[in-house]
C-alpha cells in the first residue's frame, strides 16, 4: 500500500470556528494542533477538534479536495460534517482507542 493523505476539518470547543487542512499523518498533526503547534490560525482560535476527515492515496487529489472544500462556504463544510460525524465527536479521541 502506498501513502496515505488526509484532508480534515477542525473546529473549537464550541464548533464557531472550521479549519480545513491536508497531511500525511492525521494522527501527528491532530496532536501538534492540539498541542498549540501548527498553524497561527489553530493556535489563535483553539481549533483542536477533529470532526471530518477524508483519505487519498493520491496527493494531488487531497489537495486538490482541500481546495474545494475550502471554497466552498460555511454551510457546505457543516453539511460535510453532519454527513460523516451529526454529533461532532472528536474523532482523534476515538481513533486513540
Amino acid at each position: 500500500m502506498g501513502k496515505e493523505y488526509f484532508v480534515y476539518i477542525k473546529t473549537n470547543k464550541y464548533n464557531t470556528v472550521l479549519y480545513t487542512g491536508v497531511t500525511n499523518d492525521l494522527m501527528r498533526r491532530v496532536w501538534e494542533h492540539k498541542q498549540g503547534f501548527g498553524s497561527t490560525f489553530t493556535s489563535r482560535y483553539r481549533v483542536t477538534r477533529l470532526v471530518y476527515y477524508e483519505s487519498y492515496e493520491n496527493i494531488n487529489l487531497a489537495i486538490a479536495r482541500e481546495k474545494q472544500i475550502k471554497g466552498g462556504s460555511r454551510q457546505k463544510k457543516i453539511d460535510l460534517v453532519n454527513s460523516l460525524n451529526p454529533e461532532w465527536k472528536d474523532l482523534y479521541e476515538e481513533m486513540l482507542t
